[in-house]
This record gives structure tokens, sequence and C-alpha cells, in this order.
């Protein structure tokens, strides 16, 4: 059976060229950065240049880096590190709807502390309006976090204006960037960004390791103790071998980053095309302004656990929209803040594509997908009223 994986919005497979990179610190080079021999300070060396290199890919300085243990990480300390060390000065955060949990959760968890937390709306393709962050914007605001792009439909937000608006009331912006590092141009400078979150395995890195942007003049609280690891605002001994493989992994990203976008911009059209020629399958998100990689369509009369089964019985892996698969039965606050009613948002499948894939997998694809959908269909109650 033919096997097609399509779920690099949830992990890639680690480059060869980046488990190169970490294997000599996994055996040989084990010492930890903090000790002050020349087993650990030849560490500490290769820690820094790594943070060098990934310094440069996002047009950063390399005190500006801080490295975590992935994006959930990065996103709590940009945030609650943020709240904390403003807290005299405001307390008043904004974020949107459609954000990752990591951020959206870290959000509205200030709000038991006392904070006034605003979450701004999304129109149907998931885009927030540059004029309600104006609006929202109050003397007490002390930070926005809006994603680059979403993890779920893909859309890409207007970042740059966004940023603008913030920093034009003095207000600091964080991004998380985890889906687009690798995926579209991510410059800290051009962004205009005060904290960017990114994280490793969603750029052919290995798991557990991540980083997060600082801009220089920015001032964090830490929420963890134990160390002076990380200029004391992450502490605990570094994940050196996962630094060695972010770093490669973060330059291979963006050194291919073109060349990866034309390659899938066109199976991605290719497939948006041929699962919404099926009846009632409809895309979420927005059409043009949307990561190269990610499909997202509401398949109308079918369940999306349902489908998610049936296709992976078929060879297929991909996921839902639907918050349902991890045991809850909401559907996915992004599709309903867009304005999908619970049905559609249920319905929903996320394909994303990665370097793996070829026009080949997308063909086998948009072969099996209509027998499954009508196979679905035809068992399902919510057929429509004298269906034949």
């Amino acid at each position: 059976m033919r096997r097609v994986y399509l779920d690099y919005a949830a992990t890639t497979p680690v480059r060869r060229e980046v488990f190169e990179a970490m294997v000599p610190y996994l055996t040989e080079k084990f010492g930890n950065p903090s000790s002050v021999h020349w087993f650990g300070r030849e560490i500490r060396k290769d820690v820094d240049e790594a943070r060098e290199r990934v310094a440069e890919a996002l047009n950063a300085s390399p005190q500006e880096i801080y490295f975590t243990s992935g994006g959930t990480e990065s996103d709590n300390m940009a945030i609650l590190g943020t709240a904390a060390a403003l807290r005299n000065k405001g307390r008043h955060v904004i974020t949107s709807a459609v954000e990752h949990h990591a951020a959206l959760d870290a959000c509205l968890s200030l709000e038991k502390q006392g904070y006034r937390v605003t979450v701004l709306p999304v129109d149907k393709y998931g885009m927030v309006d540059p004029a309600d962050l104006e609006a929202a914007i109050a003397e007490d605001t002390i930070l926005v976090s809006i994603m680059h792009a979403n993890n779920e439909v893909g859309t890409i937000q207007p970042i740059k204006e966004l940023a603008a608006i913030a920093r034009k009331h003095g207000v600091l912006f964080h991004t998380d960037a985890v889906q687009t590092i690798g995926a579209i141009p991510v410059d800290v400078r051009e962004l205009g960004v005060d904290l960017l979150s990114l994280s490793g395995h969603k750029i052919y890195g290995p798991k557990g390791i991540g980083a997060l942007y600082v801009r220089k003049g920015v001032r964090l609280s830490n929420i963890a103790f134990g160390g002076a690891q990380e200029r004391k605002l992450r502490p605990g001994t570094e994940n050196v071998a996962g630094i060695m493989g972010l770093a490669t992994a973060v330059e291979l990203a963006v050194a291919e980053q073109q060349e990866t976008y034309e390659k899938l911009v066109v199976l991605r059209d290719k497939l948006i095309d041929g699962l919404t020629a099926v009846p009632d399958v409809k895309l979420n998100g927005h059409p043009q302004q949307r990561l190269p990689g990610n499909v997202n369509v509401s398949v109308e009369r079918v369940e999306g656990e349902s489908l998610i089964l049936s296709l992976d019985m078929a060879g297929i892996a991909v996921s839902s929209g639907s918050a349902c698969t991890s045991g809850s039965l909401e559907p996915s606050h992004v599709l309903m803040a867009m304005g999908l009613d619970h049905q559609s948002a249920h319905g929903s499948l996320r394909l994303t594509l990665g370097k793996g894939t070829s026009a080949e997998d997308i063909d086998h694809v948009l072969s099996v997908f209509p027998g499954v959908v009508q196979r679905l269909r035809d068992m399902s109650p919510l057929r429509k009223s004298g269906e034949e």
C-alpha cells in the first residue's frame, strides 16, 4: 500500500545534515557548556557559534537569541515574561481569536493575575483587521501577540502592519513564527517585531528545541528558576545536540526557502483544486495569503475524525481542524472564530505538504479522496434529507 504523509505542519523528519550535525554532541562532545574546564569551554564556544548562525538567518544579533525547548516555551516566555516585567506599566494584553493555544492560553492565564486580555476577532479567512488592533490599544496596553501564520488554516497575517501600529503606541509586539520559518521570508528587522518564537521540529530539526528572539532593549522576567543559563532568562543545562541541530535546520530552511516555496505552491494549488472539485468541499483560510504547504478544507456531511481514520487506512496521513481528535468534543477554535458552524468545523481536514511531497503523492490522494468521502456520506446520518 502506498503511504503518503501530509502532516508536515505537525512535525517533520530530521534532515540527514541536521542529524549529522547533532551526532558528535551526543557522543564524544558531551561536555556541559557551564563547566569551566576545557571540555566545557569547547562546548560553550560551539553553542555561541550556533547562536550566531540562528541570529544571522533571522537578521538578528546573537545577543537577541535565547534557546528554549520549543515553540510553546518560547510563546510562554515572551507573553508571561513581558507581562511580569511590565506589570507596573500596564496590565492589558491583546491577542487574536485564532492563535495557537501556546499563545492564546498563556494570554488568557493572565486574567487570573488581574490582567485584562482583549481577543481580537478575525474575518472569514482568519485575518486580523489592523483597524481592530488600533482600536483595541489602550493606555495600559503592554503587549500584542499575533501569530505570523496560522497552523490550522495557513492564513498569513499582515504582521509588518500590525507591528507598526503597536510600535506607534509604544507597545511591544510578539509573533509566533513556528509555521513560517523556511516557508516565507522571516526577517525580524523587516517585520518590526520585538519578540519572535520558532521551533526546530517544524523545519526538519529535532523535537525539544526552539528559540525566542528578544529585541535588544526589551526586558523580560524569567518564568523558570534554577540556573544562570541563557543569561538567566531560561535556566537549565542546554540541549547542546538540539541547539546544533536547530542552527543547521534554520540555516538550511532559510537558504532553501524560495526553492521550497515554488515547489510547494504548485502542489498545494493542485491539491486544493482537486479536493474542492468534490461536491460540498470548501477551502478554509485565505485563498492567496496562505502558507505554501497548507490546505484546509471542510467536507460537508462527514465527521472529520472518521475522514482521518478512513484516509489513514488508505495509507494517507492527515490531520483535522477539529480538536475532537485530542479528546475534546469542541470543534476547532480557529474555524469557529472564522464563522464556520459546528458541523462544518467538525468536518474539517488539514493536509500539509513538505520537502518529501511529490506530484505522485498528490495524484494518489486525489484518486482516493472522492471515494472515501462518498462512502462516509452514504453511511452518515448527516446526509441531506431525501438524498439518494
